[in-house]
């Protein structure tokens, strides 16, 4: 199976149109947070769905130093699994997914979920956890939410890998 994605080339960092979050000036803000194209070919016969996850395994493991002007998130604190999106039952007939299709902005408390486009659904993505405490913020985060880059620390390094079953 081969996948790739026309919004970016491979090897670089995410752009910031499909980032959640952005360096606005004093700080950080909201930002696109438009999902990726993504398309694959070559599929298994048989193939009756796929699921998709975006994982980021670069989070710093503790939130108390990010975006915070006044800090700097220390380099050697640990990272942690981060996952971003995650949907399944994607039709086999589907081979493509449009940038935008799925994701148009950072919904504060979460978009709904589960069910989505496509017939398929929406898994809870980590922001679930990450804004639990917060009481803006905290809510169920369905579907896709990009990296949210931190003022601090470099992009994180998310991939996108299909899976079949």
């Amino acid at each position: 199976m081969r996948l790739w994605s026309e919004s970016w080339v491979d090897g670089d960092r995410i752009p910031a149109r499909c980032a959640a979050g952005r360096r606005v000036e004093g700080g950080v803000g909201f930002s696109d947070n438009i999902n990726p194209h993504l398309a694959w070919s070559e599929v298994p016969a048989g193939t009756r769905s796929f699921a998709l996850i975006c994982h980021d395994f670069d989070v710093p493991s503790r939130g108390d130093d990010v975006n915070r002007s006044d800090r700097e998130v220390p380099e050697d604190l640990p990272r942690v699994d981060f996952f971003h999106w995650v949907v399944v039952d994607l039709p086999a007939s589907l081979s493509t997914i449009a940038e935008g299709e799925f994701s148009r902005g950072f919904t504060a408390r979460g978009k709904s979920g589960p069910a989505t486009l496509h017939g398929a659904r929406h898994g809870l993505n980590d922001y679930t956890g990450w804004f639990a405490q917060d009481k803006e913020m905290a809510g169920q985060y369905f579907g896709y939410d990009g990296p949210f880059r931190p003022s601090t620390i470099r992009w994180c390094t998310t991939t996108c890998s299909p899976c079949m079953r």
